[in-house]
């Protein structure tokens, strides 16, 4: 079996840079399994970059000293500790503004995390509510953190403080989203079968459980406007909410195994979802076709043998902010970068025991964590966006598939706003 198609020279694919790493601390003696980093996280403004590094511990850091010390060092390894070095070396010199550095015991293995922020003028949706313990304003970050106990905690990510303790799911917090928009809108995913959506402007409410899931479920994301939430899970689930009415819009049937991962385009017309299944598929959420299918084996397997261990399992799925290239992760011990129009990968990059993935707030790097709490980064492929896909996006932002179509345009146009072509 082969990790690429037949017509295809591994070799001549591109090897992507690395940029540096950031190693997890040595296990503790008694500890012989929960080393594992589940998670990686961006902050939205570029601020903060978080990992999950193992037995109950994340780890928050400037992501602009990260990148200056990777930088500075070229492509050699860079430890934890020499960020840690040189972010005190800027707050000592007296700058002020500098986010400080993080380490958070969260009291329990961690499984997601999820940066959000506020906009002052999207108010909570509950609206009877007059007092709050908290009033979130448009500079405060807050960190999300799924906890394998079922519990949430709710982070003020520039000072560690401990602000909201959610309980209500009774299984592990397997991924964590905020809505885009500002609103504080978190939704929860947990091997309970449940989506459970929080207002954090409300003190942390629970909102609304959404049902659907006959099995685990591994990630939710939201789309671009907020309006809309894809879950995916177990048992091949792919599912679509509308977030207004918090019902299911649709099921997207096409994989052959459990689901783990998903991601909306940065415009909101298209979702990548990874699958066990050796697959990613990239939908039309709007109608729920299959627009475009990366593989990580080949032959492609049947889906008899889709369904079982395969040695390809894809872990994480991301799209980039170009809205150009996705980013996945396998078994196989390689991360691939896709471009949309085609089927190969454009950079590869070797990573063994990998889980998780993120592009950086600006899309120049890719941070991937592994089994032993560790994070590693790499330099991602740059395309200058045409002019047509530019205006592509700035139309799909604001115009689903179906409004697409009645355009008054010629149907090569059409095909080329739907992502057909």
């Amino acid at each position: 079996m082969a990790s690429f198609p037949p017509r295809v020279n591994e070799k001549e694919i591109v090897r992507s840079r690395t940029i540096g790493e950031l190693l997890a601390p040595a296990a503790p003696f008694d500890k012989k399994c929960g080393g594992e980093n589940w998670t990686v996280a961006f902050a939205p403004d570029g601020s903060y970059f978080a990992w999950s590094q193992g037995y109950r511990i994340v780890k928050l850091v400037p992501w602009s000293q990260c990148l200056k010390n990777f930088l500075l060092h070229g492509s050699k390894n860079v430890t934890n500790s020499s960020c840690l070095k040189l972010t005190r070396q800027n707050s000592n010199g007296g700058q002020k503004n500098k986010p400080p550095e993080h380490i958070i015991d969260c009291g329990d293995i961690v499984w997601s995390l999820a940066f959000g922020s506020s906009v002052p003028e999207k108010q909570s949706r509950c609206v009877n509510v007059e007092w709050h313990r908290f009033r979130f304003g448009q500079d405060q970050l807050l960190l999300a953190t799924g906890l394998n106990n079922g519990r949430i905690k709710i982070w003020d990510a520039y000072t560690g403080k401990l602000l909201l303790n959610l309980v209500d799911h009774i299984e592990v917090v397997r991924d964590l989203t905020f809505a885009p928009d500002g609103s504080l809108i978190l939704v929860s995913a947990s091997r309970d079968k449940t989506l459970r959506v929080w207002d954090l402007k409300d003190d942390g409410n629970m909102m609304k459980v959404l049902r659907g899931h006959q099995n685990w479920v591994y990630s939710c994301a939201f789309s671009p406007d907020s309006s809309m939430l894809c879950s995916v899970g177990a048992s091949k689930a792919v599912f679509l909410w509308n977030m207004d009415k918090y019902t299911m819009i649709r099921k997207l049937e096409g994989h052959h195994h459990d689901v783990v991962a998903c991601d909306f385009s940065p415009d909101g017309a298209l979702l990548a979802t990874a699958s066990y299944d050796t697959r990613v598929y990239v939908w039309d959420p709007h109608t729920g076709d299959i627009l475009m299918e990366f593989g990580h084996l080949f032959p492609p397997p049947t889906p008899i043998f889709a369904g079982g261990a395969n040695d390809r399992w894809v872990r994480a799925v991301s799209f980039s902010h170009d809205g150009l290239h996705v980013a996945s992760l396998a078994d196989d011990k390689m991360v691939r970068f896709w471009r949309l129009e085609e089927d190969c990968p454009v950079q590869v990059a070797p990573l063994n025991n990998g889980l998780c993935c993120a592009f950086s707030t600006d899309g120049s790097v890719l941070a991937a964590g592994t089994h032993d709490g560790s994070v590693y980064f790499w330099a991602t492929p740059r395309q200058v966006p045409s002019l047509q896909h530019l205006c592509r996006m700035a139309i799909r932002r604001v115009m689903p598939t179906q409004e697409v179509q009645k355009l008054p345009v010629p149907s090569k146009v059409l095909e080329f706003l739907s992502y057909r072509v």
